[in-house]
């Protein structure tokens, strides 16, 4: 809950102002949504070292050692959280580098038709812009790379939180790892797929059922029900995130004992 609370944080620091936005009924800025963006990326960061502190967290307890809650904060406490951020610094700068050359090799323009998509708010009724060339393969293209960039980030988060790796060492580590576990991670992203799918199913059965309550008894019950069941829901994706990603890293880069070594091995 504590994670939780602090991931939410950046996008409730930005929220009054977008709703004021829209009460008020004023187009979206394209510019202003960037710079929104860019604020709760950096504010993101600070969180960072609390993923860290929440897989260390993780390692205890598979490891039989002691585990409290106010662990999560420990990178702040023992001076780890400088090298967390900038860890999350360099992969973010990695993430918008290979987006920037996927969008100007292929893109064409995509860039373009984002910015006329947001320009539309406020348009009634909106007509979106037609979808520009090589919008599939761009889409193809950013899908794997979320995929490697995923299984690279947990590698990479582990050996600087739990292996006590460089930067760039864990960088280097991570891009490595993932490269070695493709198929692993090809078959990873299908079962995960037909996961969501089973999920989705669940959660749009659930849906109907809150807003039937609802209807019948008023709308303070769907309130009342809806947000205990958000919040279990994003506790479980939280557990379940971490938990995928902890393993992954000790299958990857750790030992029986959960402890890294400096070269990743194949799952």
């Amino acid at each position: 809950m504590v994670l939780l609370a602090a991931v939410v944080l950046p996008s409730l620091l930005t929220l009054p102002a977008r709703i004021h936005a829209l009460q008020a009924g004023v187009p979206a800025n394209p510019t202003t949504s960037i710079g929104w963006a860019l604020v709760s990326m950096l504010i993101g960061l600070l969180v960072i070292p609390l993923y860290g502190g929440f897989l260390q967290l993780i390692d205890a307890a598979e490891s039989g050692r002691p585990a409290r809650v106010r662990d999560v904060f420990r990178p702040y406490r023992d001076g780890s959280a400088l090298r967390l951020i900038g860890f999350g610094l360099a992969v973010l700068l990695i993430y918008v580098a290979v987006i920037a050359i996927v969008l100007v090799a292929l893109g064409g323009g995509l860039l373009h038709w984002y910015m006329q998509l947001l320009g539309m708010h406020g348009q009634q009724p909106p007509t979106p812009p037609t979808l520009p060339h090589g919008f599939g393969m761009v889409i193809a293209l950013i899908a794997v790379f979320a995929l490697f960039f995923t299984a690279f980030y947990a590698i990479g988060l582990g050996q600087v939180a739990l292996g006590r790796r460089g930067v760039f060492a864990s960088i280097g580590d991570g891009i490595v790892g993932a490269a070695k576990n493709a198929l692993p991670l090809l078959v990873y992203a299908l079962s995960g797929l037909l996961a969501a799918v089973g999920v989705a199913i669940a959660m749009m059965l659930l849906v109907m059922v809150v807003v039937l309550l609802g209807k019948l008894a008023g709308g303070w019950l769907t309130l009342v029900i809806s947000i205990p069941l958000y919040l279990a829901f994003m506790m479980m994706i939280f557990v379940g995130m971490f938990g995928v990603s902890y393993h992954l890293w000790r299958d990857v880069c750790g030992t029986d004992d959960t402890t890294a070594i400096p070269q990743p091995a194949a799952a």
